[in-house]
């Protein structure tokens, strides 16, 4: 609790992974994936009730043995099409009491800390914001991405004149690591975007976020060089 506001931690982890097999339960470095994700949340000083959701008995049992509350998500909503936005209104249906907000953490950023959790929830709620959500700049701005059409490259973003890097305004992403939202907004909004979302800049090892095998072995690598 921050500020006599309620928080209910949310660890989505579907089982289903096809780019790297039983991902959320992989050892990385030693421990599970989920494990990185669930230590960090629990030792938070904010967060109320922690709560893994999955349709996976491996996941709900590993982490069950890691102390943790899990519930059993519908598999209607465990499908390659379904969106996690279907499992965190699921359980915020079924979980009681309710609360005044959501933090979704995914087992995919297990090098966020605790600091960063705690951090974007004081800043969420001192600045009574109804989403809040982690970014990272982007290194590339999209006026250098293209398109290729025909073989041919054409400009994501056209622009009359070409401005100097130094020039053009940062731009984000979401680095998938935090998202923060007062519990009655997202039961309304079903989404994390939208203009009252807010940003949370973060840089370094936060921003990784393991989807590919490449991924894997850099974390692997960043775990073992202690960076």
């Amino acid at each position: 609790m921050f500020k006599g506001k309620s928080i209910l931690g949310l660890i989505t982890a579907r089982g289903g992974s096809k780019g790297i097999p039983r991902k959320n339960v992989k050892e990385l470095a030693g421990k599970p994936l989920i494990q990185w994700t669930i230590e960090s949340a629990r030792d938070s000083v904010f967060i109320d009730r922690l709560v893994v959701t999955s349709d996976s008995e491996e996941i709900l049992s590993v982490s069950r043995g890691l102390g943790c509350e899990t519930i059993q998500r519908p598999s209607c909503f465990a499908q390659d099409e379904s969106s996690s936005m279907e499992a965190i209104l699921h359980a915020i249906e079924v979980l009681s009491p309710s609360y005044d907000y959501l933090i979704l953490l995914q087992p995919t950023s297990p090098l966020r800390k605790t600091s960063d959790i705690d951090g974007i929830l004081e800043s969420a709620i001192t600045s009574n914001s109804e989403i809040m959500v982690s970014v990272s700049k982007l290194k590339t701005h999209p006026m250098f991405i293209y398109e290729i059409h025909n073989g041919y490259l054409r400009s994501f973003q056209p622009q009359k004149e070409q401005l100097r890097r130094q020039d053009m305004p940062p731009v984000y992403v979401h680095n998938g690591a935090l998202y923060v939202a007062e519990v009655a907004k997202l039961k309304a909004e079903k989404s994390f975007n939208g203009p009252t979302a807010m940003a949370y800049v973060t840089d370094g090892l936060i921003n990784l976020d393991i989807d590919t095998l490449e991924d894997w072995k850099y974390a692997e690598f960043l775990i073992e060089e202690n960076l």
